[in-house]
This record gives structure tokens, sequence and C-alpha cells, in this order.
């Protein structure tokens, strides 16, 4: 196996990735390297929601230096695709410079986009996420739904009607012509195979994801990378995560939150995870939400072909940093 180039840390909200890339920064610091973090984060892309989506602090970014956090202007629209052109960029220039990438974050499609070549689909026109966004708000998730039934059966069939988040993104593929239909799929590939409609409309559900399906999960990477995957037992766990909460809350989140949604934040901004909840004043909301989405992050986790799981409950993060180089000595050997 060739050495490791590319350290990655993925792991749920709350976990204590940061801390962990801090103490690892130190040890490869002390064995001669330069290490650099690399964020994988959906919404810490932002400027002015550092604290809402827990993003490095000042004084973590003069001890590490952060690559793509707090750069997109809170009312832009940001993507996957975009992401996964600016990581490899930043990956590849670090290690041009023989500098070691740490990829950093809790977004497994960001983690998977940094790491690996992914099929994404393009970002939509400007203005039309959020103008399928306002009519969401307008009609509700069952009035889209038929709508997409309507232009598009084979689109709507996979989809729930109440799931407003995949109804918009349908349509907004459906507009720019990125979602085709199976008739035009069919007519691409020869003959069909499939054995009735039931059989197609199932084709249809898998057809635009399959692709990306096993690009997700594949071993392969750009770079030969250690993936290394933080857990903790679920009571620490979400004991640390109401805890991160308040401390966001007490840190001016709420504030943050308002100025952000006062300047026009855009639909992507919006989803930073608790956004809508202090909007509202609902801290136990967003900390509900968030635990259940740290255990989408552990079952996303779960996935990663080639992880290496290290159970950091009750542990300090330099003891977990000391594990992780243990891992990159194994290429030595």
């Amino acid at each position: 196996m060739p050495p490791r180039e590319v350290i990655a840390l993925f792991g749920p909200t709350g976990v204590g990735k940061t801390a962990v890339a801090l103490a690892l920064a130190r040890r490869l610091r002390a064995r001669g390297e330069e290490p650099v973090a690399v964020s994988a984060d959906a919404l810490q892309v932002y400027a002015g929601l550092e604290t809402l989506t827990g993003a490095a602090t000042a004084a973590e970014r003069a001890e590490l230096e952060h690559r793509l956090l707090s750069f997109v202007p809170l009312t832009e629209s940001f993507s996957a695709g975009r992401y996964a052109r600016l990581a490899h960029a930043e990956i590849d220039a670090l290690l041009a410079a023989g500098r070691r990438p740490i990829v950093v974050g809790g977004t497994g499609l960001y983690l998977r986009a940094a790491l690996t070549e992914l099929s994404l689909q393009p970002p939509p026109a400007p203005g039309v996420r959020e103008r399928w966004m306002a009519e969401l708000r307008r009609v509700g998730p069952a009035a889209l739904h038929a709508e997409l039934a309507h232009r598009a059966p084979w689109a709507a069939a996979p989809l729930a009607p109440t799931d407003g988040r995949r109804i918009v993104r349908a349509l907004e593929l459906l507009d720019s012509g990125a979602l085709r239909s199976p008739d035009r799929a069919a007519s691409r590939a020869g003959p069909a195979t499939g054995h009735g409609h039931a059989a197609e409309r199932a084709d249809v559900g898998r057809s635009a994801s399959d692709a990306r399906e096993s690009e997700l999960w594949t071993a392969d990477t750009r770079h030969p990378t250690l993936l290394v995957g933080l857990v903790m037992e679920r009571e620490p766990l979400y004991a640390q995560i109401d805890a991160r909460v308040e401390a966001m809350v007490a840190g001016g989140a709420v504030d943050e939150v308002r100025r952000a949604a006062a300047a026009g934040a855009s639909t992507t901004a919006r989803a930073a995870l608790g956004f809508e909840d202090l909007l509202a004043g609902d801290v136990a909301a967003m900390q509900r939400r968030t635990r259940r989405y740290a255990r989408r992050q552990l079952t996303w986790m779960r996935k990663l072909a080639g992880v290496v799981a290290i159970d950091v409950t009750g542990r300090e993060p330099d003891a977990v940093a000391a594990e992780i180089e243990f891992w990159l000595e194994l290429d030595a050997l």
C-alpha cells in the first residue's frame, strides 16, 4: 500500500473533530510536516454563520490553517459540485507544495466529494431554487409533488409527497434539463430489459442515483487516504451536543441567524442546522434536530469503505491523535 498522503476525519457533530485535528497537527509538525485543514462541511462555507455551524474559531485557525471555511456570502447558494472543484484544487495544491491535507468535516457528501470523483448534478440556475422554495412555502410539498407528478410522473413516483426538499430539487433539475425521462434514457441505452411498469419505476428511482451511490461508497480515492471515523457512546455524545448548542446560543448564535435572515440569507444558507429553530427561539428543537442529524452521520459513516473507526469516549484529543499517528506509521512498515 502506498503511503497515505491525505488524512480525513469524519464523525457526528459534537464528537470533537476540530480538537482532534488540532492535536494531530501538533504531532505532525513534530514530525517535520506542514498540516493544513480542509473543511468538508456544507454550511461552514458561509461567512457570517460561524457560531451556528461550529466553525473553527480565530484562535483555532491561528493554530492550524483552515481552507474552504467562511468564504461564501450568505446570500449565495452553494453546491456539492462547486465544493468538489474547490476541494480538489486545494488538496492537489497542498500535496504539490509538500504539505499534509487534513480533510475535516461532518457532511458525508462533501467528504466524499473532496476525496473522490463524484458524478454530481449541476447547481440550479440563479434564482431557480429560491423561486421553488418560495412556492413550497406558499402551497406546501403536496401541491409541488402534484405538479412534479403532472410534468414528470416517473420522477415523482419515488418521492414522498411530504419530502419538500427532494421535490424542489427534482423540479430544479427538471427545469435545467438535467433530469431525463426513462424513455429518453432507454432510447440512449438501447432496448429496455425491465419487466413492466413496476420495474421501470424502480429503475427511474435508481437511475439518477446509482452511479453516484456506487461512487459514494467506493474505497477508491483521488490520493492515498487514511480515513478516520470518530465515534462516541450515545449518551455522552448527546450530552455534548446539548451542551454545544447551549454554548452556541450563549455565544450569540441567535443574533447571528437574525442578522443572516435580515441580510437575505439564501435557501442553502438557511439550511444550516438550527437556523429556523433559533429564529423561532426554540433551542430545545435545535438540540433534538442535532441529535437526529448525528444519528444520520453515524449511519453514513458505517457505509464508508476502509474507514478506521476510533472511539473517543472519555479520551483526550491528543490520545486520539496518537492513535491516528499509529495508523500513519503502519505505512512505513
